[in-house]
């Protein structure tokens, strides 16, 4: 079947170019002419939900050394193996950092890639590259994968589509070149606080719904009077703001989303009374709920200096609720239509430093996945002996985004609209890795 496009296409052909001097008489400036041009040339595709319905993606800031976690390395020298030993997981042959237990026990349910690989060594640009599956660019700021999903699915049951707990944690996490109405619905307040409150949840002042509705009629009036008078990203911004917003503080179901209360404090204790535990149990309500994409910031991991013990502080916590997350929504039935992602923006250097810690690298580094329709009890790639670089099959950010794209029913190849009117892909270069898919 011909593309409605491609006839269009024809038509500003060479040919077409050379007689565009008549569009004038048409009312169409040189400028829209190559606007119409782009949009037909557009590489469009609908997206249809795939077999992940929902993203949590659990994001650990400051390079998480992949030799203490998902890639140990127990036969290299003691200078590249480290201070932390190993243990079994209750997978055969999968081994991964002692201080993992909870982990090791739904290994099963877990797929590992340990051949993650960038050349970005400086934090910022290694956390763009984790959250736009772009190197970046001076020429243009790329959407963060929430935002393309937002853009491309919309809102569910009156709830943002996109949601980052507690807070946005970096610029990179953002709209990019979309339009901000994309961009994340931040908590403002960490659930692991005593008295948890997401911001602006309540009716403003107090207003009874009638004064709410009232206000809101009044507001859309002035809004169509504006909106007439200039037409801009802010202004639809704005006005889908409000929008959203009105439908997240009327709305019964929304609300209850986020009522973190309503859970068991038997299942609060299994997550963990503290901020890795209480802001997973947080993402699987949102994704429980609708929620399309939620992203989860947890700790400080760039251990230049003593990385056991550091990773002593930091692991423990994180494991036990990552294990209780998993097996949630296992038990839940919601493991097969939510894609689990765990990831930092590098490893770390391949032998320990003269402070006891590991230094930026990103020649190779691990990822965990889980559910979304990929493998379960899986490894993708591996590192060489010293943990150093890839020796097998290398995962590039742009395959990695590409397939996760790919589980969600996008098509990564699609072309939005940057400013300028220029068609940019949602992914360059990427391919679906299918040996990841179950």
């Amino acid at each position: 079947m011909t593309h409605p496009s491609s006839n269009f296409s024809r038509v500003l052909s060479r040919r077409g170019f050379l007689h565009v001097g008549a569009c004038g008489a048409l009312g169409l400036t040189l400028p829209q002419f190559f606007k119409m041009k782009a949009a037909a040339e557009m590489k469009t595709y609908a997206s249809v939900e795939g077999k992940a319905k929902s993203v949590i993606h659990i994001f650990l800031p400051g390079g998480m050394a992949h030799q203490e976690s998902f890639d140990p390395k127990p036969f290299a020298p003691p200078e590249y193996r480290g201070p932390l030993s190993h243990i079994n997981t209750n997978v055969d042959g999968i081994q991964i950092g002692e201080l993992w237990k909870n982990t090791a026990q739904v290994a099963d349910k877990l797929l590992f890639i340990r051949s993650m690989t960038h050349g970005e060594a400086a934090h910022e640009r290694g956390v763009h590259n984790m959250f736009t599956g772009y190197r970046p660019s001076p020429a243009l700021v790329f959407p963060s994968m929430g935002s393309v999903v937002s853009h491309e699915f919309g809102s569910k049951n009156n709830l943002p589509p996109y949601i980052c707990v507690p807070n946005q944690p970096n610029e990179f996490a953002g709209s990019g070149y979309l339009s901000s109405a994309y961009g994340p619905f931040s908590l403002g307040a960490d659930p692991a606080n005593s008295g948890f409150k997401v911001r602006d949840l309540a009716s403003p002042g107090g207003l009874s719904d009638d004064r709410f509705e009232r206000r809101r009629s009044l507001l859309t009036t002035v809004d169509s009077h504006f909106k007439s008078l200039e037409k801009s990203d802010s202004l639809d911004a704005m006005d889908t703001f409000y929008q959203d917003a009105y439908k997240l503080v009327s709305s019964q179901q929304a609300r209850e989303a986020f009522a973190l209360e309503k859970e068991t404090d038997a299942l609060k204790d299994e997550y963990g009374r503290n901020e890795a535990g209480q802001r997973l149990l947080m993402a699987r309500r949102l994704v429980e709920a609708g929620v399309r994409f939620v992203s989860v910031t947890y700790g400080g991991w760039d251990h230049h200096d003593n990385v056991k013990g550091q990773m002593g502080n930091q692991v423990p916590a994180f494991d036990q609720a990552f294990a209780r997350l998993i097996r949630d929504l296992s038990d839940r039935g919601l493991l097969e239509s939510t894609l689990v992602m765990v990831s930092s923006e590098f490893g770390r250097t391949p032998k320990i430093n003269n402070t006891g810690g590991r230094d930026h690298w990103p020649k190779v580094f691990s990822v965990v996945l889980a559910g979304g329709g990929l493998k379960k009890g899986f490894v993708y790639g591996s590192s060489d002996a010293l943990a150093a670089e890839p020796e097998n099959d290398p995962m590039t950010v742009a395959n990695l985004a590409t397939t996760v794209y790919n589980q969600l029913g996008i098509n990564a190849d699609k072309e939005l609209m940057a400013p300028g009117d220029r068609p940019i892909e949602i992914v360059d270069g990427g391919k679906v890795v299918n040996e990841l898919i179950a």
